[in-house]
């Protein structure tokens, strides 16, 4: 009796183990755990809506376009850069503005990669996938952003010396050690 009811209780670890463990490739990992230490709504999070209207006539309504506008809220992005205090006026129907064209169209100047964002987002899915944090990082809800995407990030000091060091300007930098130490 009691070797029965220990093998059951070892299968019933070893299933809820197991189970705890499917579906961690479907998981978006998190880097970053950033809560609201107030109990209280996001103040970011709560968008105000135009008034729902209901139609003259249901049959007079248009067929629905995925990605397009809709009839209460025709214009998101620019009412969004108005909510920000910039001018609505200068977002065009792509959500860019207006005035980006020409360093759109330098920066582009050598031709694009067709899916670059969604082989970005897959690659940049996988890194995080791999620098996901320890066991106990993920169990207490560690910040392992900065720790994961150290090996990306810019040594401004070393990028700022060398540029220096080619006799190229750096005015908005701050003076280099030796200038700081010859201050009084």
């Amino acid at each position: 009796m009691r070797s029965v009811s220990g093998t059951l209780g070892i299968a019933l670890v070893t299933a809820l183990a197991l189970g705890g463990c499917g579906g961690a490739k479907d998981k978006q990992p998190e880097l970053m755990h950033l809560r609201s230490s107030t109990s209280g709504p996001d103040e970011f999070g709560i968008l105000p809506t135009k008034p729902l209207a209901m139609p003259d006539s249901l049959t007079e309504l248009p067929a629905p376009t995925p990605g397009g506008a809709n009839i209460t809220d025709p214009t998101p992005q620019a009412d969004a850069v108005a909510a920000l205090g910039g001018d609505p006026a200068r977002v065009t129907g792509t959500g860019r503005a207006a005035g980006d064209g020409g360093l759109l169209g330098h920066s582009g100047r050598f031709g694009t990669e067709a899916g670059i964002r969604d082989r970005l987002a897959a690659e940049d899915l996988e890194w995080r996938r791999k620098h996901d944090g320890r066991l106990l990082e993920r169990l207490f809800n560690i910040n392992v952003y900065l720790k994961a995407y150290a090996p990306m990030s810019l040594d401004q000091q070393a990028e700022l010396e060398r540029w220096r060091k080619q006799g190229l300007r750096t005015p908005a930098a701050p003076p280099s050690g030796t200038a700081q130490e010859a201050l009084p």
